[in-house]
């Protein structure tokens, strides 16, 4: 078919039509729109992609000197939705001729350009002057890349579309979806808004998956993270505005360059509640940056537990001045640790001052189709910053836990027995500098038992379950 160049420049949906593709009534408002900001949260197999594409393709064969970015979480899903925009140029018989033309390149003879890249900071940081900025599968893209994609649009006015289905009520593209006074162009794409879904296959779905599956992938809604290792940190232990200030005499680190250093830090009462009063998260800054940040006189006090696979970096914080220690590093043991106090409520944490932390018990999750005890190794860093500070406050739970959980298998053996030795090594012997108010509490009879300990479910082993007896463990006490 010839394609009217006119009707082209004035209408972006001529570029589905060419293709065979008649234009749901939404795609033709999507494309025709010209907001700055847009959020477009559509159903499994609204279209959404190839209608995006129609949008990059138009704004660069008529908007000459553009230069258009598509990213997503890799480059194979970039380059998908670029294997669509060329689709769609050869479809209108490429009205501006290509000067270059690759995979992930499409450079044309009026001075527009558009690539293909993946959701990487380093290699997305340098495009500045960028007209249109599209963000594939944008719930799943990192909170740290699109912080840094913003700028490029600074200069140059350009605009941003972010396509996606939910993923969870988590990440930038759900804060953004629901914060109403950010100035975002929002469009709500269900599976009744696209004629090509049927309900006999959303009820053969809603079969097979759920009705949350459903909800989240065909109706657009924001549904709570499956698997969350601290499903219940922000209800039952955020608290608004903190009762009133105590000095910080105990804190936790994580060590990061890349991914953030994080350190959480506070006082434990005399009811043996652990209070989090303040935080600090921040990537790509060096040791030395963190230090100064943190040897102010309100820290001064601070007894840190740290990450132990990074001995460097406690090594330079002791240079520094810092009363610092190594961490625990069983993963499992100290997650149970840490929900042993959400569970009793011997922990509390100032929301305003540790909003990061907070953020990440929202992310931190296990992996369905991996069981097992530990999670998905990724939106943990304040929380593993906390995790090494209540795992030597709690060692006695940590012990106990360990020898109620043998290793699974004999691979995992050598690193089960160099945390139990390292558990025992811990206490009592680490509390000679640790101030009086984090001293742990001895008791000569047990204390009382937290509501649950992680064992097993069906569904994931060794998480939940009542607490074991314990087996002639005089001085075990969660503490």
């Amino acid at each position: 078919m010839t394609v009217d160049t006119l009707a082209l420049a004035c209408d972006p949906c001529e570029i589905l039509r060419a293709q065979g593709m008649q234009p749901d009534p939404w795609q033709q408002r999507f494309l025709l729109d010209e907001s700055r900001y847009t959020l477009l949260c559509c159903s499994r197999g609204a279209g959404k992609s190839r209608c995006a594409s129609a949008k990059a393709l138009h704004y660069a064969l008529f908007r000459p000197r553009s230069t258009v970015l598509v990213t997503s979480r890799t480059q194979r899903q970039s380059e998908e939705l670029f294997r669509y925009i060329l689709q769609g140029y050869a479809a209108v018989e490429r009205p501006v001729p290509a000067i270059q033309q690759t995979q992930s390149l499409l450079e044309l003879a009026n001075g527009s350009r558009i690539l293909a890249l993946p959701g990487t900071e380093e290699t997305i940081r340098a495009y500045q002057g960028v007209q249109l900025l599209l963000i594939d599968e944008a719930a799943r893209v990192s909170d740290s890349l699109y912080r840094s994609v913003r700028p490029m649009l600074g200069v140059s006015r350009g605009a941003m579309i972010a396509i996606s289905t939910p993923f969870g009520q988590r990440g930038w593209f759900w804060q953004a979806w629901s914060d109403a006074a950010a100035h975002w162009q929002r469009i709500r794409i269900p599976w009744n808004d696209c004629p090509r879904l049927t309900p006999e296959f959303i009820d053969a779905e809603r079969r097979a998956c759920g009705d949350a599956w459903i909800r989240q992938e065909y109706e657009c809604s924001f549904e709570s993270q499956t698997g969350l290792v601290f499903p219940e940190m922000v209800t039952r232990c955020a608290i608004d505005p903190v009762p009133q200030f105590v000095p910080a005499t105990l804190g936790g680190i994580d060590f990061g360059y890349r991914n953030p250093f994080a350190a959480i830090w506070g006082h434990r009462d005399g009811d043996d509640v652990l209070w989090i009063t303040g935080e600090r998260y921040a990537s790509e800054q060096s040791i030395h940056t963190h230090a100064a940040a943190l040897c102010g006189p309100s820290l001064q006090g601070v007894l840190w537990y740290a990450d132990p696979a990074a001995p460097e970096s406690i090594d330079a914080l002791r240079r520094a001045g810092f009363r610092i220690r190594k961490g625990n590093n069983a993963i499992a043991a100290g997650i149970a640790a840490v929900r042993a106090r959400i569970e009793t409520g011997r922990l509390k944490i100032d929301r305003s001052a540790c909003p990061n932390l907070l953020a990440e018990s929202q992310r931190y999750h296990y992996d369905p189709e991996q069981p097992g005890e530990n999670p998905v190794d990724a939106d943990n860093h304040a929380l593993a910053a906390l995790r090494y500070l209540v795992s030597r406050l709690d060692v006695d739970f940590v012990r106990h836990y360990l020898r109620q959980h043998p290793p699974h298998s004999d691979a995992d053996a050598p690193a089960h027995a160099d945390a139990v030795a390292d558990a025992a090594r811990s206490f009592p012997n680490d509390q000679e500098d640790l101030p009086e108010s984090a001293q742990p509490q001895h008791a000569t009879e047990p204390g009382p038992l937290p509501t649950t300990m992680p064992t097993s479910t069906p569904d994931h082993p060794t998480r939940f379950q009542q607490p074991p007896p314990f087996e002639n463990d005089d001085h075990w006490h969660p503490l």
